[in-house]
């Protein structure tokens, strides 16, 4: 059975997912407060290693190669992880922003995403492919290929004492969603102007993710409160083919040392032809 996923109805990962996360160990960068998150590739069998230029992450995708992003909670309570590739919300399928559904997490647990969420059992795998062939351009939306972005937030904790003072207590269901939602779209737009003004240009992406096979993955519904409206801690990793890193910098060019000697017309040592 199907059920609606609204914005205050979240996504819980169910044990068997976490469990299978949890078998095999990341492989990260450990700057990350809240969380911390790599890129697998499923096909190789292996965490993808990050490099980092200007404060940027990035990580080398194979064309065709199945992907996951892992999450694992490193706080001492339950997260929210809102997940976007190329600009699309993974479970929703809307133009990504931070104030939609995501997976929430529990405290030290694990978060295995491994597609495009279709309904409470399935998932439609992510892989690196060709940008016309993203999810994103086939949507219509190929202005942020090569990008996966995850938006924390922590769960508001309960305080026990807010029925002592009016101003402790936590607003109406329908005032803390409005809130929400406008701090989320002042938040992105300020983020955008920011883009635009600092960003350097870069060159067109290489790759996209695809909307691949079926598979089963089942998670279930839970409520979550936000202890803040906008994102506690984002996290983005760019990914790209290597030769684009190469030609970008990102992964330095091999380097070879050759003998300062002049070239010899007959290298080879005088003699006969000798026995097979």
């Amino acid at each position: 059975m199907s059920y609606a996923i609204t914005r205050r109805t979240l996504l819980a990962v169910a044990t068997a997912t976490i469990l299978a996360a949890a078998l095999v160990p990341l492989t990260v960068s450990h700057a990350d407060s809240l969380a911390r998150v790599d890129v697998y590739d499923r096909s190789a069998g292996e965490a993808l290693p990050v490099y980092r230029q200007h404060g940027r992450r990035y990580v080398v995708g194979q064309p065709g190669n199945e992907y996951a992003v892992r999450i694992r909670n490193c706080s001492d309570r339950r997260l929210l992880a809102v997940v976007s590739v190329d600009g699309v919300n993974a479970v929703t399928g809307e133009s990504a922003s931070p104030d939609q559904s995501g997976y929430v997490i529990e405290p030290g647990g694990y978060v295995n995403i491994q597609g495009w969420r279709k309904d409470l059992s399935r998932t439609a795998a992510f892989y690196f492919s060709d940008p016309a062939d993203s999810y994103a351009a086939r949507t219509g939306r190929p202005n942020d290929l090569g990008v996966i972005g995850v938006a924390l937030f922590q769960e508001r904790r309960i305080a026990r004492q807010a029925w002592l003072s009016r101003d402790d207590r936590s607003p109406a269901p329908g005032a803390l969603e409005r809130d929400e939602a406008g701090s989320a779209a002042e938040a992105k737009a300020g983020r955008a102007a920011g883009n635009t003004a600092a960003a350097p240009q870069m060159q067109q992406p290489s790759l996209g993710t695809g909307h691949g096979r079926g598979e089963y993955s089942p998670v279930e519904q839970v409520e979550f409160v936000r202890a803040s409206s906008r994102p506690d801690e984002m996290i983005a990793i760019r990914y790209e083919r290597r030769e684009t890193l190469v030609a970008m910098g990102v992964i330095p060019e091999p380097r070879y040392s050759f003998q300062n000697r002049q070239p010899d017309p007959f290298p080879g040592v005088t003699g006969f032809v000798p026995d097979p």
